[in-house]
């Protein structure tokens, strides 16, 4: 059975993420990408564009984030990507929560991303604490 390519697209992106291929995050994007983070922190908003996208996602690597898949769902649109994340960071409290994003595809790319953490206040506490302008 061949896999859905919307699912291709995000098993693309989390290959690019892990390697930091940035080329690959091009080609996969839609030219007017979105990716939501909620919020009151500092990587909290609306990163649009690749740029703002690989930034933030080097600033999120920076607290050495892991991810361990919990489920997947796929439509013609949209995937649904469950999973557990943690940090493993010396000397803090790390984060180990569960997320889950919505990814809506258009043109065969990748057009936005919702995330939706298990408990917005501890992601919040998080990086208000830990964060300094990594």
């Amino acid at each position: 059975m061949n896999e859905h390519p919307n699912l291709v697209l995000v098993n693309k992106f989390f290959n690019a993420y892990s390697s930091n291929s940035i080329d690959v995050l091009q080609d996969i994007f839609h030219a007017d990408v979105k990716w939501h983070i909620p919020g009151r922190h500092p990587l909290s908003g609306i990163k649009t564009g690749v740029g703002e996208i690989v930034e933030y996602l080097n600033q999120l690597g920076s607290f050495n984030f892991r991810a361990e898949g919990v489920v997947l769902g796929v439509s013609d649109d949209y995937v649904i990507d469950c999973h557990r994340n943690w940090s493993e960071l010396q000397n803090i409290d790390n984060l180990n929560n569960l997320s889950c994003l919505l990814w809506k595809f258009e043109e065969g790319k990748i057009k936005e991303v919702f995330n939706f953490p298990q408990d917005q206040h501890v992601v919040d506490s998080f990086f208000n604490e830990n964060f300094t302008d990594k």
